[in-house]
């Protein structure tokens, strides 16, 4: 079913396409030019224009259902979600479950190894780091 909606919403995008470039410009410039054809009042200028616009609006209006129908067969196939992690609402993981959203390490300090070893020479002292002390200001008057 897709896959067909699909076919039509290219072929009625291309003839979308095609009938915006046939139009005549605002100016006359560009478009389908001057001058009657010999089949009568249809493809007179004047009766090309009203074609075109017809034809347009139709293919526009074609193009909008065409992709409304792709957005809802889409969207029908998903599964619902939230942005907001609410415990026990359907579609949230528990933590450390796949899927579940990252959480951050904790900043406590290491605890030593187990049996008392010292850490090797040149190790980083474990814990965060401190900061060094500002000097203080003199007192104003």
């Amino acid at each position: 079913m897709q896959a067909v909606l699909i076919v039509i919403h290219l072929l009625v995008a291309m003839g979308l396409i095609l009938a915006v470039l046939l139009q005549r410009s605002e100016g006359g410039a560009l478009g389908m030019g001057g001058g009657g054809s010999g089949l009568g009042g249809l493809f007179s200028p004047r009766g090309a224009a009203n074609t075109l616009t017809r034809t347009t609006v139709i293919l526009g209006i074609l193009f909008f259902v065409t992709s409304m129908a792709l957005t809802l067969l889409s969207l029908g196939a998903r599964a619902p979600t939230s942005i907001i992690n609410v415990p026990g609402a359907p579609g949230t993981a528990a933590p450390g479950v796949p899927g579940a959203p990252p959480t951050l390490p904790s900043l406590a300090p290491a605890t030593p190894p187990p049996g008392g070893a010292a850490p090797p020479a040149g190790a980083a002292p474990a814990g965060p780091p401190t900061l060094p002390s500002l000097p203080s200001l003199p007192p104003t008057r």
